[in-house]
């Protein structure tokens, strides 16, 4: 994690702390509260060691200076020292997963998967640059991200979140993500956190939460590798997943917590539970907290009941079923953290450089995103030679999500799910604006269903279609429950199952308007270039057939400009699909698979010629 000599003086500086504390300021050190459930005062009486905001989560009106305001006072109470305190600063943690997302005037980037099909690891890095200075600019120091799961079914409702259905290029960018957020750990850098341990891509039919069942080997193989890549980068943090591995989960796991990650991977830094993720350990809270430490974790997310999961530690500890070597454990990597990190200098939040920094939201991190967008857009259709457009064309522009800045975005911005329409997100840019920037002989269809379509009129059509926003468990498509009843049957706990999206992959299913806007303008003879938004590859064959050109845009984010940019002609299509694509027949689809018989196959994307 750091060099030798600077680790003997990191060492010697979190021993000397550890011989002071008491019990209660190091179960304090191994909690993170919710900012909207503990008080600064709070903070401090009880000797916090993070605070969080949940998703969607913010202070104030949502403005730098608030988020800003709001960290001074964390740090003011949690550096504050008398006869009870010794004033070890808090860290303060969010989910900034595609750009700062939970702030308003935020430059928001595409979600993994299209940067998954962007391929570029040094747009990668500069990415996570410019998020840690977007992060920086609220004084927030830890954001949990990257996430390195390796998405293998399509039904998992987090599968925006994963680069690809390849280990080997989330591994490429897993080190890359780290270095660019981490940095040399200077002022210009925030702490990374890779996640979810372990295999919450793999689980069986995609649930969130669910089993992933597979031998030691595949596991390591498929999913545990990237992690592999992030220690060897540095990373700070690891977060652990909800899902669990052959019916164990993995907030309980020693094996894979300790014995894999700690002992035989070298992992020195903070292992952090998910929100809330002890709680399906046991029906009995205590019990579950016995058995999240004991398993080898060292901080615990728990957002609304930290009060009793400091009550309970401190009863374990006293009655031994918790060893006090296992306290010392996880705090010693707590401080030798937020020592290595460098947090003990820094100077309170409303005086550090970043902090309020008129960077945030502008231009040129715009452009970095703008540059994403047109990286990650894939063609997969593309009919005599129809793109790129001239810019003179008469062009109708239709579709739900053509000017829906918040469908674009998709979940995890402002909102835990996301937000519709386009007042949330400032400064931002729709699909529909960036043409109209660059093509002047354009209409927007008035409900999006493109009934004002006429040959005489237009001379082609775009159509927006695709998903509307959603996270994690509610993403799910699940065919019928029985799924869940068999899933949980084999799962040793309790197995949090949030409603599905859908029932099915078909994209004339989930939302047949699509089709039918398609339809309304082909049958009056106007050719349509259609662009897929969405978080995952659908089944789309319907819409493909009735489409001149197809696009995938998956989540592109702020920058809707970055999709005219291609359009046109300005820049080719250089996007190739880092997921197979499904088609009808074979709905899962993973390369490698025996009879591999993708609608497109892994790494394709057309250019304009």
């Amino acid at each position: 994690m750091i060099k030798k000599r600077k680790e003997t003086a990191l060492d010697n500086r979190v021993n000397t702390l550890l011989s002071i504390m008491t019990l209660e300021q190091k179960v304090g050190q191994m909690t993170q509260a919710e900012r909207t459930t503990c008080s600064p005062e709070q903070a401090k009486q009880f000797h916090i060691g993070s605070i969080l905001s949940s998703a969607g989560s913010c202070p104030g009106n949502n403005q730098l200076q608030d988020w800003v305001e709001m960290n001074d006072a964390y740090w003011r109470a949690s550096t504050e020292k008398d006869d009870d305190h010794l004033g070890i600063p808090i860290l303060y943690g969010l989910d900034a997963v595609h750009g700062n997302n939970n702030v308003k005037g935020a430059t928001v980037f595409p979600h993994n998967i299209g940067l998954g099909a962007a391929n570029d690891t040094q747009l990668i890095k500069k990415i996570a640059q410019v998020t840690a200075k977007e992060v920086l600019a609220t004084g927030v120091d830890w954001t949990f991200a990257p996430n390195l799961a390796v998405a293998r079914d399509y039904h998992w409702g987090r599968n925006y979140e994963s680069f690809s259905e390849d280990p080997a290029k989330i591994s490429n960018f897993a080190t890359k993500i780290v270095q660019g957020l981490q940095g040399v750990l200077s002022e210009a850098n925030v702490m990374a956190c890779a996640k979810h341990f372990v295999g919450d891509g793999g689980t069986h039919h995609g649930i969130d939460h669910g089993d992933t069942r597979l031998s030691f080997e595949a596991l390591h193989s498929l999913h545990i590798q990237p992690f592999e890549a992030a220690i060897k980068a540095g990373v700070l943090s690891v977060m652990v997943s909800f899902s669990s591995v052959n019916g164990d989960k993995c907030h309980g796991h020693k094996l894979l917590l300790v014995d894999t990650l700690k002992e035989k991977m070298g992992f020195e830094g903070i292992l952090i539970s998910d929100m809330q993720g002890i709680d399906y350990l046991e029906d009995d809270f205590y019990l579950a907290v016995a058995q999240g430490v004991n398993a080898g974790i060292d901080m615990f997310m728990v957002p609304r009941n930290w009060p009793f999961f400091i009550e309970h530690l401190l009863s374990h500890i006293e009655l031994g079923t918790v060893p006090i070597s296992r306290i010392d454990d996880a705090v010693r990597r707590i401080l030798s953290v937020k020592c290595a990190f460098g947090l003990f200098e820094k100077p309170r939040p409303t005086l550090r450089k970043w902090s309020n920094h008129p960077s945030f939201g502008s231009d040129k991190h715009r452009q970095v995103a703008r540059k994403a967008v047109r990286k990650s857009l894939v063609l997969l259709k593309n009919t005599n030679k129809i793109l790129p457009l001239k810019k003179h064309t008469r062009i109708l522009v239709a579709g739900k999500n053509a000017h829906n800045i918040g469908h674009q975005c998709g979940g995890f911005t402002i909102t835990w799910q996301g937000v519709t329409g386009n007042e949330e997100i400032i400064g931002a840019t729709s699909i529909w604006q960036g043409i109209k920037q660059v093509a002047t002989n354009t209409q927007l269809s008035v409900n999006g269903d493109g009934l004002e379509a006429t040959s005489d009129m237009h001379d082609v059509a775009i159509v927006v279609i695709g998903e509307k926003p959603y996270a994690e468990g509610i993403g799910d498509i699940r065919v019928d429950d029985k799924i869940i009843t068999e899933a949980g049957s084999q799962i040793n706990g309790q197995v949090k199952i949030l409603p599905a999206s859908g029932h099915s992959l078909e994209l004339n299913k989930l939302y047949p308007e699509d089709l039918q806007t398609i339809k309304n303008i082909t049958d009056k003879g106007v050719p349509v270039i259609a662009i897929l938004v969405s978080g995952r590859p659908l089944i789309i064959e319907q819409e493909l057939a009735t489409s001149s050109a197809f696009i995938a845009a998956w989540l592109p984010g702020s920058e809707g400009q970055g999709i005219s940019d291609v359009l046109f002609g300005d820049y080719d299509f250089t996007g190739k699909l880092s997921f197979s694509w499904p088609q009808l027949s074979q709905p899962k689809v993973n390369k490698g698979d025996k009879d591999y018989n993708p609608l497109f196959p892994y790494g394709f994307g057309l250019k304009h010629s």
